[in-house]
């Protein structure tokens, strides 16, 4: 049985796959969950972008885990 923090918790799997699917989604055109002031000048890297959401904790995602 988990608690309620190691739900929070991803496996480095499971990061990378959450930021690869985010990446894509920036870099098909999907508005960026940043404020302007939070994106270093000249960033524009849909995958250094999606760490960046992911390090902010910008991204609403959920595993559900059995």
């Amino acid at each position: 049985m988990e608690t309620k923090e190691q739900k929070n918790i991803f496996s480095k799997f499971e990061e990378v796959r959450i930021i690869a699917a985010r990446a894509q989604q920036i870099a098909a055109g999907a508005p960026l969950l940043l404020k302007e002031n939070e994106i270093p000048p000249g960033l524009s890297d849909p995958v250094e972008l999606a760490k960046l959401e992911y390090k902010l904790g910008r991204l609403p995602v959920y595993i559900e885990r059995e």
